[in-house]
């Protein structure tokens, strides 16, 4: 056993993991994505876990009025990924304001909203109503479709993705994530349209679209037909917009969280490298809802081998990463 002195230099030698984002010190890079932990209590109930080891906790996306969300089967399993089609159910925003953020411990970890609309004012609404409660950011979901264009998704159009930051922008001081689609013709201007229309900060990437058959009886398995495509199979896909989106969003001081199949140290770091600030885990809670603690541990590891103080320093090894080869 180390002595007490020894042990304390240890302890003030060791990396820091902290990062800082939008203004917001986060104690580890790894935000818990939305979807994957309800409203933050989802695995309290799991020995071990706790939600100190993330840095960040982003809740389950909420809409102005309650939502039963889409008919069954809403998840299946696909080799190295998941389909989910959720629909988004939830109970509304003032459920979520008045009687689920209070019981919340926000000394644990940073809390994040996640709010998603089917136009414009909903969106921000639903930013305006989040600005005056205790959450220290909001996530806007613009993968939805917009009742007012044909049911086109915000998210994959460039244009309507900035009109919904500006809208937000509006009406809340607080900072803005924009979570970017992977289903659209160029991630790249989208990022650049929404950093111009006042977005802090961009998660990316949002679940690929995709379906499974049932062979037997020649139906889709999912009862919406498409759902989100997430796991380790999409990792390479979004490892790659994230470098893509970095180029954008490095000239503007706007940071990233990576994230889309991020299931191990190793992961992580690729993230980092690729140019992001943060990352983030979702997937691989379902099956080893401890990985944050791994990842940590990992992460600590890696950043001691190298010889660098911390999680932000690795920003010198983006840049150089950012300089080798075709970057689109």
């Amino acid at each position: 056993m180390p002595s007490a002195a020894v042990a304390r230099e240890l302890h003030e030698t060791r990396p820091s993991l902290a990062v800082e984002l939008c203004g917001l010190t986060l104690s580890s890079p790894i935000v818990l994505l939305s979807g994957c932990v309800g409203f933050g209590e989802e695995y309290t109930r799991v020995e071990g876990f706790s939600n100190r080891d993330a840095g960040a906790v982003c809740l389950k996306g909420t809409t102005l009025e309650p939502r039963l969300g889409n008919p069954p089967h809403r998840v299946f399993e696909t080799p190295c990924g998941m389909l989910n089609s959720i629909g988004l159910q939830n109970p509304g925003s003032l459920e979520v304001i008045d009687r689920i953020l209070p019981a919340l411990d926000f000394g644990e970890t940073r809390f994040f909203a996640n709010i998603a609309g089917a136009t414009v004012g909903e969106y921000e609404e639903l930013a305006r109503r989040f600005d005056d409660s205790p959450v220290d950011a909001i996530e806007i979901n613009i993968s939805c479709p917009n009742v007012e264009e044909g049911g086109l998704i915000f998210g994959n159009d460039p244009i309507m993705s900035a009109r919904v930051v500006e809208a937000c922008r509006r009406a809340t001081g607080k900072p803005l994530f924009t979570k970017l689609s992977p289903n659209q013709t160029d991630v790249s201007e989208n990022a650049r349209l929404c950093i111009e229309a006042g977005t802090d900060g961009l998660a990316v990437v949002n679940t690929f679209v995709g379906m499974a058959i049932d062979v037997d009886t020649g139906r889709p398995v999912i009862g919406a037909v498409r759902a989100g495509l997430s796991g380790p199979a999409i990792k390479p896909l979004a490892l790659h917009l994230v470098y893509q989106v970095h180029q954008v969003a490095a000239r503007h001081g706007v940071p990233i969280i990576g994230q889309g199949g991020i299931a191990s140290p190793e992961d992580a770091i690729e993230f980092l490298l690729a140019g992001a600030s943060a990352v983030g885990i979702g997937t691989a809670l379902f099956y080893d809802p401890l990985v944050c603690r791994r990842v940590n541990d990992g992460l600590g590891e890696w950043l001691v081998r190298r010889g660098v103080g911390g999680v932000a320093e690795t920003s010198r090894s983006v840049r150089v990463a950012a300089a080798v080869g075709g970057g689109g």
